[in-house]
């Protein structure tokens, strides 16, 4: 599918060869179009809150790309016969809360009867070719610097399940639907060229995309790792969904523990939603990005850095976690 010529042309600046979260299309030399699909099942009980989380997921491809946001469809799965629309008004209005406040303008959408309800947009941005931000651009001697704590995947899976305390899915929900607006904004004004945000892959898997992209390693400090509290005693419930089960057995191959609990590889593996990004800094340029990311209202934690990449490494590299 990525040789086709349907995904073949010149002004393609980022398309299928790598793993990056949107697609780049060159308008003229001063501007570029960047558009990403996202949608998904209920991960929260709140029908409202459900159509927020899903439009800051889908937004947060845009930003990861250093692009704004400027237009989206709706996507609706929905099971008529089963749920009233009423609810499905709920989630809609969730939904458009959060474009408005992205000043994103909603344009269409489509919809089809479906058993399981779905809900996502498919977002277009738009940015200068020379903003855009990639996930292959990492380089050694730069740190890692995550925005938001880990966690939403296993409080997910324990909503569903009836384990999850309120107080923890309302902090959850939260986090989730704060836009990566100010992140993506903090980055741009101190020149970070390799951002990528942190979704359904978790850590462990996002970063190996950047690994393989950059050609390099990468080591972590899983103490600096950020954590919604609360989150450990539910992995200890063996609340983990089966998309972080994957994650973590997809990255085994590139990844060393040393000395790290296997709670705490489950968290590393999680499949976020609408997570935080993950920035590549300049290890001199990381105070001044902290400063900015402050100034944007949006937490910053330094969980690593990126390394040479060599021969022992592999041709993919290797993901040290310690």
């Amino acid at each position: 599918m990525h040789n086709h010529p349907a995904t073949q042309h010149p002004n393609l600046l980022v398309g299928f060869t790598g793993s990056d979260d949107a697609g780049v299309y060159r308008i003229d030399d001063d501007r570029t179009i960047v558009q990403t699909v996202d949608f998904f099942t209920p991960i929260v009980d709140d029908a409202y809150d459900w159509g927020r989380i899903a439009a800051a997921n889908a937004l947060s491809d845009i930003y990861a790309m250093g692009a704004d946001p400027i237009t989206a469809l709706q996507l609706v799965g929905w099971p008529r016969d089963d749920l009233p629309f009423d609810v499905l008004g709920r989630v809609i209005e969730g939904g458009l809360a959060v474009m408005e406040e992205a000043a994103c303008t909603v344009i269409g959408g489509h919809s089809v009867d479906d058993k399981e309800p779905k809900y996502g947009f498919a977002v277009t941005g738009e940015a200068p070719p020379a903003d855009i931000t990639t996930n292959s651009a990492a380089r050694p001697g730069q740190d890692l610097v995550l925005t938001k704590p880990l966690g939403t995947g296993i409080i997910a899976t324990a909503t569903k399940n009836g384990t999850a305390p309120p107080e923890l899915v309302r902090e959850a929900t939260e986090m989730m639907v704060k836009l990566n607006k100010g992140a993506a904004d903090a980055a741009r004004r101190i020149g970070v060229r390799a951002v990528t945000d942190v979704t359904g892959f978790g850590l462990l898997g996002h970063l190996a995309e950047v690994i393989r992209g950059s050609e390099v390693s990468a080591e972590i400090d899983a103490a600096s790792v950020p954590v919604l509290e609360g989150v450990f005693p539910l992995v200890a419930k063996g609340e983990i969904a089966g998309g972080t089960r994957r994650n973590l057995a997809a990255t085994d191959a590139l990844t060393t523990f040393q000395n790290v609990a296997e709670n705490v590889r489950w968290v590393l593996a999680d499949a976020q939603t609408s997570g935080g990004l993950l920035l590549s800094v300049d290890a001199a340029l990381t105070d001044a990005l902290m400063q900015a990311l402050a100034e944007e209202d949006t937490q910053g934690f330094l969980i690593g850095r990126i390394v040479e990449r060599t021969f022992e490494h592999g041709p993919s590299g290797r993901i040290f976690v310690s």
